[in-house]
């Protein structure tokens, strides 16, 4: 099946706060990022904070303009072409749902003119079609038509984020991105925004590219599911094969870490602090925390290794082997370490 997006040897550079006038450090956010999302697919990424997970989100959608390589919209660069075009491309074509519908709604603007927005901006219709639209879109998230006229201050944080997925939706995109959308909500309505996206996903056939610090709720939701560390996709894997069967170091003592995800297992001991984006280490990232690394890990940054008969490829000189336990793994890691 043809993509829908894809990213391609994507790196995105940003420059540092402070460092005074003369000298801003360059912060690495991606470096060398491949990614292709086909319609109707669900893609969860994963990794610690500072690893590129937003600034991906943000390459996909649009809205962050690499430094080098290439963003394609069905085959087509989206770079390349004329500022207005590609305005209306990724208008209708991609959406995305942002971490804080509180700060990513006009404060100032009822619900109407929020979701109305975008319809306007882009043409979408006639005006009676535009406030159709709107009741539709109100309706499809389970938004009561009372609340067309409520300002978003007056909402719960549920329903702000109700209305932060309808506006997503309005141009009826065939992508929606996804930043950790649950993650400033109450834990009692996670649930609902959760459920919400997924039966989205199935009535509009959409494809689905879902951020998140929770891996578990990730690996549920996805079909599939992208590993990042230090600005690098390290590992991609069947979200069925990722928690007990990934074959990078880091993925393995990732999902160790989340609890009751797998059987109780002492979680993967990692030591040292997460390197910094504006000095990455030479060759791997993740050799400064790895109990497999060497010198070759120092030197060289492994290419993409693919395991045999799946869509499951790892970028590491001393992959876990496939069969081998995380429990396992944990306990062999812990009797090395210095009492």
């Amino acid at each position: 099946m043809s993509a829908l997006v894809e990213v391609s040897d994507v790196h995105v550079v940003h420059r540092a706060r402070g460092g005074g006038l003369l000298r801003r450090d360059r912060v690495y956010a991606l470096t060398g990022a491949s990614l292709a999302v086909a319609p109707g697919e669900t893609v969860g990424v994963v990794g610690e904070s500072g690893c590129g997970k937003s600034t991906l989100a943000k390459v996909l959608v649009g809205v962050e303009r690499p430094a080098a390589g290439t963003v394609s919209f069905r085959g087509r660069d989206l770079w390349a072409m004329p500022a207005g075009e590609r305005r209306a491309t990724v208008g209708r074509s991609a959406g995305m749902v942002f971490q804080d519908p509180s700060t990513a709604l006009n404060r100032r603007l009822p619900v109407r003119r929020i979701l109305r927005d975008p319809l306007d901006v882009h043409g979408h219709g006639g005006a009676a079609g535009r406030d159709a639209r709107v009741r539709e879109l109100m309706a499809l998230v389970g938004l009561p038509p009372a609340l067309a006229d409520a300002l978003p201050g007056s909402l719960s944080g549920g329903q702000r984020q109700r209305v932060a997925i309808a506006r997503a939706l309005a141009l009826e995109p065939g992508l929606v991105v996804a930043d950790e959308p649950t993650s400033a909500l109450d834990v009692s309505v996670r649930a609902q925004i959760l459920n919400l996206l997924l039966d989205l996903k199935e009535r509009l056939g959409l494809a689905l590219v879902f951020v998140s610090h929770d891996i578990r709720t990730v690996r549920r939701m996805s079909d599939r599911v992208i590993t990042m560390y230090l600005g690098r996709i390290v590992e991609e894997a069947p979200a069925g094969l990722v928690a007990d069967r990934a074959r990078h170091p880091y993925t393995r003592a990732l999902f160790s870490a989340a609890p009751g995800l797998l059987a109780p297992v002492e979680a993967i001991p990692l030591s040292g602090p997460v390197p910094s984006a504006t000095r990455p280490p030479s060759g791997c990232p993740f050799r400064t925390r790895c109990w497999k690394a060497d010198e070759l890990c120092g030197t060289v940054m492994p290419d993409f290794c693919h395991a045999s008969g799946t869509e499951h490829r790892f970028r590491c000189h001393h992959p876990v082997q496939e069969d081998e336990s995380t429990r396992d793994l944990a306990a062999q890691i812990r009797l090395r370490e210095p009492r």
